[in-house]
């Protein structure tokens, strides 16, 4: 704006239309002259995604496949309750870490997101929750495809962008990880007060690594020395992610492992029945072993919650729509 000599207050337009209205393109900020909004088209993107399929749940769960420019597909998911919207968010198109119940493993890493690819997804999903419930998007949480922290220039690019533009509460913005050590200390050196989850699913190391590659090259002590940190500089709750697989990782005396390895630490776990994916032989356990599993943590003085399974009927979980359609 200053570049072109325009009046100051054009800029305050501009942040109004792109942040607080959610514009795709320019050109919906009609409060701006034609030539401006012309010139602006013509030097910046806002990165409009296309959305390739909406898939709706009978449990109100939705499901975006966003066509990016080159071709790529992306999900992110809207998961209504009665008092809150919660937005997963991916941070890569596939994944190469290879966790053997995730789907979005199953297809690889295709390459990276933009900070602009992820605050997209939460732009143009908010605008969709907006005009399907009128609600707005309350909390957000990259939980979709990808690793966020094997991605963090972007990321963090774009919570710059969701906090410091779109103006989403720090507390209210969560940052899921398979235990990338460094990754998890650069978020920490962050002023803001990002929640952090950690996708745990085994607190033995061999059984962690059977599941989880990345356990080789961060095994749990290092990867806990690292959210001890954490919750020290943050002074957060940290959040533990764990998929109960049946047979694999749901004998209740791995509950009391995993009481042990968070001793000393703020914590909630969250209990995952795993949602099955196309083509491998892993099934959710029974609810009888889940209620086990969550009983014997309790026992023990750890916070716990079982999530109930969403949107299994649209292929809700990370990385399973794409997967089908391809």
């Amino acid at each position: 704006m200053e570049a072109r000599g325009e009046p100051s207050y054009r800029t305050e337009q501009l942040r109004r239309w792109v942040f607080d209205r959610k514009a795709r393109s320019f050109d919906e900020a009609t409060t701006l002259p034609k030539e401006l909004r012309s010139a602006l088209g013509s030097e910046f993107s806002l990165t409009p995604l296309e959305p390739a399929h909406i898939a709706r749940s009978r449990d109100g769960t939705v499901k975006h496949l966003w066509r990016l420019e080159d071709g790529e597909q992306i999900e992110s998911v809207l998961i209504p309750t009665s008092d809150r919207l919660t937005l997963c968010l991916s941070s890569q198109a596939g994944c190469a870490l290879g966790c053997v119940f995730c789907a979005t493993g199953h297809f690889g890493f295709r390459r990276q997101l933009s900070a602009s690819e992820i605050a997209a997804q939460y732009r143009d999903a908010a605008r969709f929750a907006r005009s399907e419930w009128t609600r707005a998007v309350d909390n957000v949480v990259f939980m979709g495809m990808g690793e966020p922290l094997a991605n963090l220039e972007a990321v963090h690019g774009s919570l710059d962008v969701l906090h410091g533009g779109f103006g989403v509460g720090a507390r209210r913005i969560t940052i899921s990880t398979v235990g990338l050590v460094p990754g998890i200390l650069e978020l920490a050196r962050r002023p803001e007060q990002f929640g952090l989850a950690v996708s745990l699913h085994a607190p033995d190391h061999d059984l962690r690594a059977r599941l989880m590659p990345i356990e080789r090259r961060y095994p749990l002590p290092e990867l806990f020395e690292a959210i001890r940190e954490y919750a020290r500089l943050r002074g957060r709750r940290i959040t533990f992610e764990y998929t109960l697989i049946d047979g694999v990782n749901d004998a209740t005396a791995l509950a009391g492992q995993l009481a042990l390895l968070m001793r000393g630490l703020s914590v909630f776990v969250n209990l995952i029945p795993l949602n099955p994916i196309p083509y491998v032989d892993l099934r959710p356990s029974p609810p009888e072993r889940v209620a086990a599993f969550a009983g014997a943590l309790r026992a023990r003085g750890v916070e716990t919650a079982v999530r109930t399974p969403r949107g299994r009927d649209i292929a809700a979980a990370c990385g399973q729509l794409r997967l089908e359609s391809e």
